[in-house]
């Protein structure tokens, strides 16, 4: 079997077969890049180090290090918002390639299946991460983020302690470009097609970071890691734009996060719309053409 030719860290030229009614053609085809990732978490003092495997995610390349970090901290398992953790990453069997870069991607040789890329985020001695929280260690998919978890419960008590509900409100006419604004901002899906995008926006609605993966909750985590590592957290006077449904991580991951304002150009479910109202989140689904539902928050929405 001939491996896939990688065109660039997320995308790859694949054969295809096209069919129309009257017509098929043999030809390649742009898609998007689906490879795991092993996020390895190293703490403890000097001369007693501890590694640990913390999760395995199916992931596009890319933003790697923002991806194990924004994970680490929406799960519980960073301390503090203000840690600036050191990391390394590479492929297995090999040494890290660089203080803070991605590996590329592993192979057995065999040239089927790859092989999880892996990268390890060092704590400085003196923070230890909440290990309780590496209880629920589980394999993470690309199409769900809940997936093998132990409970609902476990899931309420990943939540923030410095969070607290802020006095942002915006002009509803605000939110109108916003899906425009995410959609050019998505480099990969205008090749493959095939990316959910997180857009983080200013009060004023200008668009400041997009960040794609083939799992929704991925790129999410991209984008407050990317957050993390600016020094920008909590992002109380931010806009969270999702280019799909608000699930329950999702909004978890925005309350972790700071977020007074989520909107989603999907629907939100029931236990999303529970959580943002518990949150003090404002939550708007179904935004697209200038229109909108409020689920909860509508306080901060001015018509």
């Amino acid at each position: 079997m001939t491996g896939p030719s990688i065109t660039s860290s997320g995308i790859t030229s694949l054969p295809v077969q096209k069919v129309s009614p009257d017509h098929r053609f043999d030809t390649h085809d742009l898609i998007v890049v689906e490879e795991p990732l092993e996020i390895v978490l190293e703490y403890g003092p000097a001369g007693k180090r501890i590694e640990q495997s913390v999760s395995v995610t199916m992931r596009t390349p890319g933003d790697d290090l923002e991806l194990a970090l924004g994970f680490l901290f929406t799960e519980g398992i960073l301390p503090a918002i203000t840690v600036y953790p050191a990391s390394e990453s590479g492929g297995p069997g090999n040494e890290a390639s660089s203080e803070t870069g991605n590996g590329e991607p592993g192979n057995d040789g065999s040239g089927d299946a790859p092989i999880a890329n892996t990268i390890r985020v060092k704590l400085p001695p003196q923070v230890t991460p909440d290990l309780k929280k590496l209880q629920r260690h589980f394999y993470t998919s690309s199409s769900c983020g809940v997936c093998g978890k132990i409970s609902i419960e476990s899931l309420y008590s990943v939540r923030p302690a410095h969070f607290r509900e802020t006095p942002l409100t915006i002009d509803a006419r605000v939110l109108y470009h916003l899906p425009y604004l995410l959609r050019e901002g998505q480099n990969l899906f205008d090749s493959t097609g095939g990316l959910h995008a997180a857009g983080l926006f200013d009060r004023q609605g200008h668009l400041l970071v997009v960040k794609e993966d083939v799992g929704r909750h991925n790129a999410l985590d991209k984008l407050i890691g990317h957050a993390l590592l600016e020094g920008n957290l909590p992002l109380n006077e931010h806009i969270l734009l999702l280019s799909g449904r608000a699930c329950f991580e999702l909004i978890q991951k925005a309350v972790m996060a700071g977020f007074p304002i989520v909107a989603a150009v999907g629907p939100p479910s029931s236990l999303a719309i529970q959580l943002a109202q518990e949150s003090g989140i404002t939550l708007i689904g179904f935004l697209k053409a200038q229109r909108f539902n409020i689920y909860s928050g509508a306080r901060r929405i001015l018509l």
